[in-house]
């Protein structure tokens, strides 16, 4: 079995928040190993045009984004590891992380930055355009589709945010829903009701986005009725589907304090666990923004805290009473 390594700082998670901790964190010598995961780069890699991420003027794309992270991470000193961790006992410290590989790690702190996945219909056309006119998010994406026709699917309070916000820049937003009435809260279902640039159809389900090839783009939805089977197809530039998202914590289940959905619970302010020296930062714990720049804040936040944290730890190590045995070994006894 391979030996375990030491490290001080141990970050579980390759988006915005896992690469800006790992840049704070080597930029404090604490030589931190990033675990990149099964998607290295998180969603932004499924994420074509950046438009509103700060400090570029020109629309960028989500790929390369996380590549200057990645790049910016290395060369302050991070080390990232191109594994998978399939298990974490925060019991007590070291905190012990083994990964797919086989590698088990030792780790001072540890940063969470694992993220959440959208959750999609799962169909093959929908996979087909994702970045292309099928998305998860429209603070993200929105404004791609300024007067032009858009398609929400859902019926929570995701998609009715969602669709209310697109209608700042769509011609029309079309909501579908397969049931005849919104599981969101009141006052949105009211917001949504009232405006004019809304439409809502129930008991539907898509069964397949329309597009073309040469360009990849959306040109509508096919939809059927969920009693009758009934076939519809709308026209519409853009898909946002809006049926939540599932933050990946299921490695900390029974280990950190978690909300009814899974996302890790944090001290208000704060990136700290319940947990002396675990943090978690990014969409793991936040269902409200899911921003790469939010993500990267709370980056930040981890890190600091991890450094403040392990300073502390080695102002008590170096000012603690020599016990007996101990004095006896160095000969002050």
């Amino acid at each position: 079995m391979t030996e375990p390594r030491a490290v001080r700082c141990l970050i579980i998670g390759s988006g915005p928040a896992g690469y800006t901790a790992a840049v704070y964190a080597a930029r404090a010598l604490l030589k931190p190993v990033l675990i990149a995961g099964l998607s290295p780069g998180g969603q932004l890699t499924i994420t074509t045009d950046v438009e509103n991420y700060p400090g570029f003027a020109e629309v960028i794309q989500g790929p390369w984004l996380m590549e200057q992270m990645r790049a910016q991470a290395e060369q302050v000193g991070a080390e990232i590891i191109g594994d998978i961790v399939t298990s974490a006992d925060l019991s007590r410290r070291p905190f012990r992380i083994e990964c797919d590989s086989g590698q088990r790690w030792l780790a001072e702190t540890v940063i969470i930055a694992t993220g959440a996945q959208a959750k999609w219909l799962g169909l093959p056309s929908e996979q087909k355009f994702q970045g292309f006119g099928v998305s998860a998010c429209a603070t993200c994406d929105g404004f791609f589709y300024r007067g032009k026709e858009v398609v929400v699917v859902g019926g929570g309070n995701t998609a009715v945010e969602e669709a209310l916000f697109l209608t700042h820049f769509a011609s029309k937003v079309t909501l579908v829903h397969r049931r005849d009435e919104l599981r969101a809260e009141r006052i949105l279902q009211e917001r949504l009701f009232a405006n004019p640039k809304i439409e809502v159809v129930w008991d539907h389900s898509v069964d397949e986005v329309l597009g073309t090839a040469d360009p990849l783009g959306v040109t509508g939805v096919r939809l059927a009725h969920v009693v009758t089977c009934e076939p519809r197809e709308i026209p519409c530039d853009g898909v946002f589907v809006a049926i939540g998202h599932a933050p990946s914590s299921e490695l900390f289940k029974g280990q950190l304090e978690m909300d009814a959905a899974g996302y890790l619970k944090v001290r208000p302010g704060s990136a700290s666990t319940a947990i002396e020296g675990v943090y978690a930062a990014g969409d793991v714990t936040d269902d409200v923004y899911r921003q790469a720049v939010t993500a990267a804040g709370m980056g930040c936040m981890a890190a600091l805290e991890a450094v403040r944290f392990l300073a502390e730890k080695d102002h008590e190590a170096a000012h603690k009473p020599l016990s007996h045995v101990e004095a006896e070994k160095i000969g002050v006894w």
